[in-house]
């Protein structure tokens, strides 16, 4: 009967038959598909460290270009608003994108002439100007003078050798702050001239670029959240820019009109330059009143009149910063202190004076966009997910002996 069933089925009979192949071990494939994230997650990490390390001397380096490309995105967001009220009054948008270029360069320029034209009488003033300084300086250095005598009388009796005094260098004066102006007036200009540019064709082109951006996405809630980081976007940029621009201008009549009080020459300008370094927290004040004690030295005859103009700008300021600009900007504007600094440090040191002025409008721009799309998760993106730990229940198969509880 064997033989005969052998036969019909066509196996020879007591053939070997070979064992089925053995089933794959889920707890190796998960291994080798973690190592493929772990090479993923490496690769990444490397890409991105790669580009955060040479984005800062790539921006440093092409200052020429990137600066004020930047500069004139920041301007051209700051009157999109304007620009949006002149469209909705029927005014075409390039006569519109016009008007609003028009605008900004005639308040630039009055404020930039009410500025640098006083300052530069001031600075060819300077060297004049030492001996009235040192004389106002001399109770300072005197008493400073007597403090260090006394250090060295002090080191002198426990020490064996004899104190040496320390020498004081004597800065030059600023005479080449005219060579430096006229070696890089040519290349200002022409970026002067390529940031108008950029303003005027990016608000002439502002409704049809948002109406592009907002229709090619592929479904309703993509356009919706498009156009909302759009509408965030040019609504705290422009209301951080209007408020504070507002803010600087009082302060800086105020301190004007203190200043005309003291009998400080030139008070337009010194509250241009208060209202102007008010852009930067925290070290523009600063600035401000140091520059407030040197042309108080170099005005009035006693140390005392001559530190009033800095105390005036100081109080002013203290005033604005603590209640002035807490209750108008609110907290819908409020701004980690943190990020501030780091913002300041980083564009101040790629971009110097003109990359601390944008540093606070960079930091609501970039800010603004990353709530929208999400700020990514690094302590996720390491040590979740398959990167860099494997699941628990994954770890629980591969122990000898170990069971899962599911099944």
């Amino acid at each position: 009967m064997g033989q005969a069933a052998g036969a019909e089925t066509g196996i020879p009979p007591y053939a070997a038959v070979p064992p089925p192949p053995p089933a794959a071990d889920p707890a190796e494939n998960l291994g080798d598909g973690q190592r493929r994230d772990r090479l993923v997650a490496a690769l990444t990490l490397i890409a991105g460290i790669g580009l955060v390390l040479a984005l800062p001397f790539a921006l440093r380096e092409g200052a020429q270009f990137f600066l004020p490309l930047t500069a004139a995105l920041v301007i051209a967001i700051a009157l999109v608003p304007l620009l949006e009220w002149l469209e909705r009054h029927r005014v075409p948008a390039p006569i519109a994108a016009f008007t609003c270029v028009l605008l900004f360069l005639v308040a630039a320029n009055v404020a930039l002439a009410s500025i640098v034209v006083p300052a530069w009488r001031w600075l060819q003033e300077l060297p004049s100007r030492i001996d009235q300084i040192q004389h106002n300086l001399a109770p300072l250095i005197e008493y400073y003078a007597n403090i260090q005598q006394w250090v060295n009388e002090t080191l002198h009796n426990f020490a064996s050798g004899p104190v040496q005094q320390p020498v004081q260098a004597v800065a030059a004066p600023p005479t080449s702050l005219l060579d430096l102006f006229t070696t890089t007036a040519p290349s200002a200009l022409i970026e002067m001239f390529f940031a108008i540019l950029v303003i005027y064709f990016f608000l002439s082109g502002w409704t049809r670029l948002r109406r592009s951006a907002i229709t090619s996405r592929a479904s309703f809630g993509g356009a919706m959240a498009t156009a909302r980081v759009i509408q965030d976007v040019v609504d705290d940029t422009s209301a951080y820019l209007g408020t504070i621009t507002l803010i600087n201008l009082t302060l800086g009549l105020i301190v004007a009109g203190a200043l005309t009080a003291l009998n400080m020459p030139t008070p337009l300008m010194w509250g241009g330059i208060v209202a102007l370094l008010n852009y930067i927290p925290y070290f523009g004040p600063v600035i401000a009143a140091l520059l407030l004690a040197v042309g108080g030295l170099m005005t009035f005859g006693t140390l005392g009149a001559a530190l009033m103009p800095a105390v005036v700008m100081v109080v002013a300021h203290l005033i604005e910063a603590n209640l002035v600009t807490p209750l108008v900007v609110g907290h819908r504007l409020t701004i980690n202190p943190i990020m501030i600094l780091i913002s300041l440090s980083f564009w101040g040191w790629v971009w110097g004076t003109t990359g601390a002025l944008l540093a606070v409008p960079l930091l609501i721009i970039i800010q603004t966009v990353m709530s929208a799309a999400g700020k990514p998760d690094i302590a996720g993106f390491l040590f979740e997910h398959g990167t860099l730990v494997g699941d628990q229940s994954s770890a629980r198969a591969r122990r000898p002996g170990g069971l899962d509880q599911s099944g």
